[in-house]
């Protein structure tokens, strides 16, 4: 598809939305996290939800009925990411489930010594790489309070992690950014939070990130977006890296 095409389909898209001011309005009153945004980035922030809406399909996990605010809601809070990015960035995969609550999905898995075993696990989201983002409605309906805590900006980091295959902390970066300096100070930054946490000291980021690289780095995009001044505070280099990466700097919008 050539350029000039595609910029002009993106553009009809948006053109013929039929979500009204009223619906924006709702939504922005409901995501207190967007209060500091400028109008430039609300109308891109709308603009990308509407792209986010139209290329991905919702739908209710244990008959749960997905609404047109809901799935704005979700929309617009995946979108913060890529807010200086591109809607390109979700590509490769199609579905958005949601349940009312968290859920307990059953798998079988093998151990390091060969033995098969049926875990359940309790969840309130989860991102599969090439396959859906699972949300709990619970959980994703006041995502966008100002806590440090956001499950859908979460699960939509474990995306662009997941652009370079697995995840590992490790997302594609800018031609301005070092490979080598960002595994560095991510590195460095991720054994000192898990000493922090072995020890019982809590900094306000949730030791979840203690657990592996890449949720080391899916939760500190929670707290960037929502608490950045604990991420300058502890990791400064951390947070100039996201800084760079997602081409936004939170500390100046809360301010």
């Amino acid at each position: 598809m050539s350029g000039l095409f595609r910029h002009w389909l993106t553009r009809r898209i948006i053109q013929r939305s039929q979500i009204t001011p009223g619906q924006w309005a709702e939504v922005f009153a409901a995501l207190p996290l967007l209060r500091g945004y400028s109008e430039a980035e609300l109308l891109r922030l709308r603009e990308l939800a509407i792209l986010f809406l139209h290329r991905k399909v919702f739908e209710g996990g244990a008959g749960f009925i997905v609404t047109e605010a809901m799935m704005l809601i979700i929309a617009v809070q995946a979108c913060i990411p890529i807010l200086k990015l591109a809607i390109d960035c979700y590509d490769g995969w199609l579905t958005v489930i949601v349940y009312p609550a968290g859920f307990a999905p059953r798998r079988v898995v093998r151990d390091e010594f060969g033995v098969v075993h049926n875990v359940q696990s309790h969840l309130s989201g989860e991102a599969w790489q090439r396959g859906p983002v699972v949300l709990a409605w619970d959980d994703t309906e006041h995502a966008g309070v100002i806590d440090g805590h956001n499950l859908v900006i979460h699960e939509f980091a474990h995306k662009l992690d997941m652009q370079t295959g697995v995840a590992n902390g490790f997302p594609p970066l800018h031609a301005n950014m070092s490979s080598t300096h960002w595994f560095e100070v991510f590195s460095k930054g991720f054994e000192d939070f898990q000493n922090r946490c072995s020890r019982g000291e809590h900094i306000g980021i949730d030791c979840y990130a203690a657990t592996l690289p890449a949720e080391f780095f899916a939760v500190l995009s929670e707290v960037f977006f929502e608490r950045p001044e604990l991420i300058q505070q502890y990791y400064a280099d951390i947070y100039a890296q996201l800084r760079l990466y997602y081409r936004q700097d939170p500390l100046l919008r809360l301010a």
